[in-house]
């Protein structure tokens, strides 16, 4: 193995950073304003967040009148923070992307968390390397996109991690200072707020693996962890006893009693799904350095039991890898950005493997192994970048030219990639890399996809209710159709309800109710109106992607005498 890099290199230069900082930006702004509401999380959050502006109730989390008691109020006070930093004095907005901000923030943060960790495992140039591959694969790009938690929760176990390795790299050190010690709890801390627990078992399985590979966890001691559980509890106590003071401990037992233990044991949401998903989307997921990834495996083998720096680093980011990902993959509850923790250790590892040219097309046995890597990785991003192009077809049953444009010059670039590193150019293939993901993304998230009318039916409703609403102030009472993004996009007090109470919402509201009603609900809402017609004032069709169904909707108005 190399030698470790010398102190004068581990470091990343400020102007790498603002670089990264730059880049990522730009990689994750496009579709950032224009993209509606995803259901059905991300409209959630930014609803619950809006009626905490609305309340004034910082403690409490809501949906409609609905407690909304599965994840801690972190992401939520980071969004109603920034939406009410851009509102100024003025009216509260509701535009969802003022609630996207914190995530947006937080995947830059971790972009950078990335590149100094890997800076200070293997140098600058494997440090700015992981923190391009973290900016440009696809998963990140979507959290970034999302007001959800995951982006921001990644920051901190990044910081978390940036601060274990740092111990453990010098644990044969005579001293440590307190800056790692206090950028982990304090990490720990905020973490828990975001997503309860998660952020302790990334780093707790880490250190546990460590300890197990060495034998030895003395190291520990460093984090100081009387001070560090006092840090914890001082960050994230005062919240977690003022929200069971306030729900007679409803909070615990619906986020660790129903969701946590429920995503653990049975599969939660109908997402239960059999180890191995993981591994099979990763292809997709990681790309477009799914393929890269897997080249590396080999060398941080070989190096598992070196001597070393640089091996003690290699052994840190298996430890960081491992665990959690057999953790997840026995989870019964399976979603696509559940295994993004440990992506910043796979971005580090592959850029170590890649600066000692390691992932060229050699000899054999690593030419079957470049061969089959380069099949799997096209397989993964060339089917998402085409089922960008075909999906506008599948939903609108029109073709999008940007779509179809864009589709061979992104095939082209990931091509250009793959032999650019098969021929050891890796600088060169970083780039194309780089260049096939943000040509994708960018039309993707910018065209393709807030072009796609079927799929954005809340906001279909939205605009349809604009232009027809009697009053300034009219409510909808929707039938059948009761996704998070109506509410966010209609208002807090929109009714979710079926045929019959759509009827009586038009009923008692004759001059300024309105009624969404969907196709399966059309006779009992009309059973309702007792004879009387009411006045139709839009309809239109989309495809519900949570349900898979088609549905046409008509909005109406109360009956004229």
């Amino acid at each position: 193995m190399n030698a470790s890099p010398a102190p004068s290199t581990n470091r990343l230069p400020v102007l790498a950073y603002l670089a990264l900082a730059v880049l990522s930006v730009l990689l994750f702004l496009p579709g950032f304003v224009d993209l509606p509401p995803f259901d059905r999380d991300e409209a959630r959050f930014a609803q619950a967040s809006h009626q905490m502006l609305e309340s004034g109730d910082y403690v409490d989390i809501r949906f409609q009148d609905e407690a909304r008691h599965k994840k801690p109020v972190g992401i939520y006070w980071l969004q109603t923070a920034a939406t009410r930093l851009v509102a100024g004095a003025g009216e509260m907005p509701k535009e969802i992307w003022t609630f996207r901000i914190p995530s947006l923030l937080g995947a830059v943060l971790a972009v950078l968390a990335t590149a100094w960790t890997g800076a200070r495992m293997f140098g600058g140039t494997v440090g700015f390397l992981a923190g391009l591959m973290m900016a440009s694969c696809v998963v990140l790009g979507v959290e970034a996109r999302m007001a959800k938690t995951d982006a921001v929760l990644l920051s901190t176990i990044v910081i978390g991690q940036a601060a274990l390795a740092s111990l453990y790299l010098n644990r044969h050190a005579e001293r440590s200072g307190w800056a790692a010690p206090l950028a982990f709890w304090i990490a720990a801390g905020v973490g828990i707020l975001i997503k309860g627990p998660i952020v302790l078992l990334v780093s707790g399985t880490t250190a546990l693996a460590l300890a197990v590979l060495d034998r030895r966890a003395g190291w520990l001691k460093r984090l100081r962890p009387l001070v560090g559980l006092a840090i914890v509890v001082a960050i994230a106590a005062p919240w977690l006893i003022a929200i069971t003071v306030k729900t007679n401990g409803a909070f615990f037992a619906e986020s660790v009693g129903h969701d946590m233990m429920g995503k653990v044991v049975s599969g939660q949401e109908a997402k239960g799904l059999p180890p191995g998903y993981y591994l099979g989307t990763f292809w997709v997921t990681f790309a477009p350095w799914s393929f890269l990834a897997l080249l590396a495996v080999p060398w941080a083998w070989s190096h598992r039991k070196a001597t070393g720096p640089a091996a003690a680093a290699v052994r840190f980011c298996a430890a960081w890898i491992v665990p959690s990902w057999l953790v997840f993959e026995a989870v019964p509850t399976k979603l696509l950005h559940y295994t993004l923790p440990v992506f910043p250790a796979i971005a580090i590892l592959t850029a170590a493997a890649a600066r000692e040219h390691f992932l060229r097309f050699a000899e054999t046995p690593r030419r079957g192994l470049f061969i089959v890597a380069t099949a799997l990785g096209a397989i993964g991003f060339g089917a998402l970048a085409t089922a960008v192009a075909v999906i506008p077809y599948l939903v609108d049953q029109r073709v999008d030219p940007v779509a179809v444009a864009m589709l061979p010059v992104v095939l082209v670039l990931y091509a250009l990639a793959v032999r650019l590193f098969a021929q050891s150019r890796e600088s060169l293939g970083f780039a194309a890399g780089t260049a096939a993901a943000a040509v994708l993304y960018a039309g993707t998230y910018c065209a393709v996809l807030p072009a796609i009318d079927g799929v954005w039916i809340s906001r279909q409703a939205a605009r349809t209710v604009a232009a027809v609403r009697p009053c300034a102030d009219s409510v909808v009472a929707s039938a059948g159709y009761s996704e998070p993004s109506l509410v966010f996009l209609l208002g807090t007090g929109t009714r979710l309800t079926h045929g019959t109470g759509a009827a009586a919402h038009l009923t008692a509201n004759p001059a300024c109710g309105l009624a969404l009603v969907t196709g399966r609900e059309e006779a009992e809402f009309r059973a309702g109106l007792n004879g009387m017609e009411p006045l139709q004032l839009g309809r239109f069709t989309g495809f519900n992607y949570n349900t898979g169904k088609r549905l046409t909707l008509t909005l109406y108005g109360a009956p004229r005498p």
